[in-house]
């Protein structure tokens, strides 16, 4: 693993997953309290879709990074690496 990286786009995704934790609890307090499955699904691919976009998101940030920076073998290597989780 490469060192620790701060970007400019970590405190927009973090209030993102924020957000998308908020509606997770909601779904689980939706099964708990028995709401019809339909409205449950609804509400589960909208989290999901949230979490997609966030790590999309933060691969694409990491990779315009990676661009940016002077190119190591070490570097080309972590870019083939993440881009599997697209």
């Amino acid at each position: 693993m490469t060192t620790h990286h701060v970007h400019a786009s970590h405190p927009a995704l973090v209030t993102r997953l924020k957000r998308a934790d908020g509606h997770l609890r909601a779904v689980i307090e939706m099964i708990e309290a028995g709401k019809p499955s339909l409205e449950i699904a609804q509400q589960m691919q909208a989290v999901e879709k949230a979490i997609t976009n966030a790590k999309r998101a933060l691969i694409h940030d990491h990779m315009d990074h990676c661009l940016d920076a002077e190119g190591s073998e070490t570097d080309r290597a972590e870019l083939r690496t993440i881009a599997r989780y697209l």
